[in-house]
């Protein structure tokens, strides 16, 4: 029987709080597909609320910051 590959998504959420303090809560989201994934952290990285985005497949290969950005088809200027 074949194991079948998982993607975990894992982020920092910024929230700020009521003293003007921000704080940085850790979230973790499970995919089946990779391109579900994808799908989540260009989500993620749109909405300009998330930091520290990378995602990590089964077998431990991992994936963040420019690398993802490449990935998901964004280019410098």
């Amino acid at each position: 029987m074949r194991d079948e590959m998982t993607y975990r998504i894992s982020y920092d959420e910024i929230r700020m709080l009521p003293t003007a303090y921000t704080e940085d809560v850790e979230r973790t989201e499970y995919f089946r597909t990779e391109q579900e994934a994808l799908h989540r952290a260009r989500e993620l990285l749109e909405g300009n609320e998330h930091r520290a985005i990378s995602i990590a497949d089964s077998a431990g290969n991992v994936v963040g910051g420019f690398r993802l950005q490449l990935k998901l088809g964004y280019a410098g200027e």
